[in-house]
């Protein structure tokens, strides 16, 4: 029931949206999704938009300019408003390339040195990525931290944060994704959005394995195996407004949710890479998803956008 074969879809993959962004590519590069926040970040009334403020929004954190003490059970850190953006944003995404964090309108490198400052106090760690690249994640502390200080306990829908590299084979397609909402980011603003919060693939996967495996939850005879139905499972897929064809609820990299004209909305945003050929381009070209064509990372060979081009035609 779950296999999939390209070759049983009627219509036709080129419908999807696909957009060619420079992901990663250094500081020369004009399309950069982090040298054009300084312009992307004015609201009406003249005050600076952080992209990384939605990820704060529900945490008892300091949020100036000058650095305040902040007690987690025995440990006492030392946070600034930057600080505690960065933190949130990190852990919204697992990781994100150190190089994305820095500030376009900062040229004295402040951002490089508080990722410093929050390494040294044990709070993150950086990750080798390609070249001399580095990604920054939660430590088990920065984590505990931002749980440790949420306004929305026991809430639903509140944004998740994780540590750690879940998939390290994944690492370089998943080092782009903070990139993508920069650029999603600024478009859902510009239309007058205004995002909540980010959910990741895996915590969808998760619900949805939640659900799949409910009617076995505590029982002894249990194979294991779930016995929903397809018309169950295409039933979850439409409430939680996902694709589903050939059998299968499909996912994407993220779920941005946001708020436009007061009612509640979401975009889903898959990042496409090179690698993305047979089956998996022709799901990916099915979903309806946003996509985003990445451009590597490390200085290298950029993906050229006819790549992206081909992969749905």
């Amino acid at each position: 029931m779950f296999d999939y074969d390209p070759r049983n879809r009627d219509d036709d993959p080129r419908d999807v949206e696909v957009h060619w962004v420079a992901l990663g590519r250094g500081a020369s590069d004009d399309d950069d999704p982090r040298h054009r926040l300084g312009d992307a970040r004015q609201r009406d009334n003249g005050q600076d938009q952080d992209p990384r403020d939605p990820f704060v929004q529900r945490l008892e954190l300091p949020s100036g300019l000058e650095r305040e003490v902040v007690v987690d059970g025995n440990d006492r850190y030392e946070l600034n408003g930057d600080d505690s953006r960065s933190l949130a944003t990190i852990g919204a995404f697992r990781f994100v390339p150190e190089a994305d964090l820095r500030d376009p309108r900062d040229q004295t490198d402040a951002r490089e040195s508080d990722l410093r400052h929050l390494r040294d106090q044990g709070l993150v760690q950086f990750v080798s990525l390609e070249g001399r690249e580095r990604a920054v994640t939660l430590t088990k502390r920065g984590h505990h931290l931002l749980e440790a200080h949420r306004r929305d306990r026991g809430e639903e829908r509140v944004q998740t944060f994780s540590a750690g590299v879940s998939r390290p084979r994944e690492l370089s397609h998943d080092a782009q994704l903070y990139g993508a909402y920069l650029r999603e980011e600024e478009r859902l603003r510009e239309q007058g959005g205004e995002v909540r919060r980010v959910v990741l693939e895996q915590e969808l996967k998760t619900d949805y394995q939640e659900w799949l495996h409910e009617h076995n939850r505590g029982r002894g005879d249990s194979d294991g195996r779930p016995d929903r139905d397809e018309r169950e499972i295409e039933q979850w897929a439409r409430e939680h407004e996902l694709p589903y064809f050939d059998g299968s609820v499909h996912f994407p990299d993220f779920r941005i949710e946001y708020e436009q004209d007061e009612r509640e909305r979401h975009e889903d945003v898959e990042v496409v890479t090179e690698h993305y050929r047979g089956e998996h381009a022709a799901a990916v070209a099915g979903s309806g998803f946003r996509c985003y064509a990445s451009a590597g990372r490390g200085g290298g060979r950029g993906f050229d956008p006819r790549v992206a081009e081909e992969l749905f035609r």
